[in-house]
């Protein structure tokens, strides 16, 4: 009765309410699906999405179902589905899901309130879809193998001759799929095929960040790729996995130091858009950003002036590449990719 009374109150002043207060949200995305239940397909990670969806529907008696997979599963599965989708709002890890489903011409546009929640480095200039987290590209490296100095000074030298064999990295996830088209939108078509042949001359391919992570951390490889949150998460816990590494921020705006914008867009064709409008508000505003700031993820707040969690460096202090997310594109990265063997 509750969460009925705050829906009623909530929904007809939508957003102006919502920005207002910072409220919270909720979630709680249940088997059954009540009809007027927004569906959130997510490719963010299950247990941030699910603490959101859960304050949430506490805040605002929004009722939450929760369809989750991963960023190219559930991207590829919208453009599929097209007007039929039966899904609300989109949540992916990286910014190219979010690119194809906004070239598909499936996404209403944002909420111009919603928008200035969100500095424009991490959202995309069309305002289709908004940035709602980030997370670091960083090179994990063993110091009992190599020494901080001996690093390279570029990502981009890691196609170079002398670095056979002496980095690893999981080339087969969206995580790596975002940072190679990074580099493509950074260095070009050319430069980005030349890096990824030395790629595949010069890496150990592992199965994702977590294996690359306890490679270079049981010896096997001196330097990996990775995102930094995988690092901080072990960090916090036992160290197990990442006890005997450090990690390098390439910086200078390098390819290396290349920031992923997680994103959030309100499908056109859903059957709830002032609700789902409501929702990506909410996860912009204080109360969204404040669970992911101080949560378990380790991953960055773009939005709010919330702070990220200690002790990870400032967001604005990575100095990474100026790259519109819009302009990732997965399916030209999938087949730079195959063409290299990588795929």
């Amino acid at each position: 009765m509750r969460k009925n009374a705050i829906r009623a109150a909530l929904v007809p002043g939508l957003l102006a309410s919502l920005l207002l207060t910072g409220c919270a949200a909720g979630g709680g995305a249940g088997e059954a699906v009540p009809e007027d239940a927004l569906v959130i397909y997510n490719a963010q990670h299950e247990q941030l999405t699910e603490e959101w969806t859960a304050a949430f529907t506490e805040e605002t008696g929004i009722e939450v179902v929760l369809r989750h997979g991963g960023d190219s599963e559930l991207s590829n599965q919208l453009v599929a589905e097209g007007d039929a989708s039966s899904a609300d709002v989109f949540l992916t890890e990286n910014s190219p899901a979010m690119s194809l489903v906004e070239e598909a011409g499936l996404f209403a546009p944002v909420e111009p309130g919603t928008l200035e929640l969100v500095p424009e480095e991490y959202r995309p200039e069309s305002g289709a879809w908004t940035g709602i987290a980030a997370r670091s590209t960083v090179l994990v490296y063993n110091p009992s193998l190599i020494a901080e100095d001996e690093l390279p000074q570029s990502l981009m030298d890691l196609e170079d001759p002398e670095w056979e064999g002496l980095w690893g990295a999981g080339p087969s996830g969206a995580d790596f799929h975002a940072i190679v088209a990074a580099i493509l939108a950074t260095q070009g078509e050319d430069a980005t095929r030349d890096w990824l042949a030395g790629m595949e001359r010069n890496a150990i391919v592992y199965a994702n960040n977590v294996a690359t992570m306890k490679a270079v951390n049981a010896g096997e490889v001196p330097m990996g790729v990775i995102y930094h949150y995988y690092w901080y998460r072990d960090q916090a816990k036992t160290a197990e996995n990442s006890g005997n590494t450090e990690l390098h921020y390439f910086g200078g705006e390098d390819p290396g130091a290349f920031v992923s914008i997680s994103g959030g867009g309100v499908l056109a064709a859903g059957s709830h858009p002032e609700e789902a409008q409501v929702f990506l508000a909410w996860l912009a505003g204080e109360a969204g950003q404040t669970i992911l700031g101080e949560g378990y993820s380790y991953e960055y707040p773009v939005a709010s002036g919330i702070p990220a969690r200690s002790p990870l460096p400032a967001l604005d202090s990575l100095d990474a590449p100026a790259v519109d997310p819009s302009v990732l594109s997965a399916q030209d990265v999938v087949d730079l990719m195959t063409e290299a063997g990588l795929l």
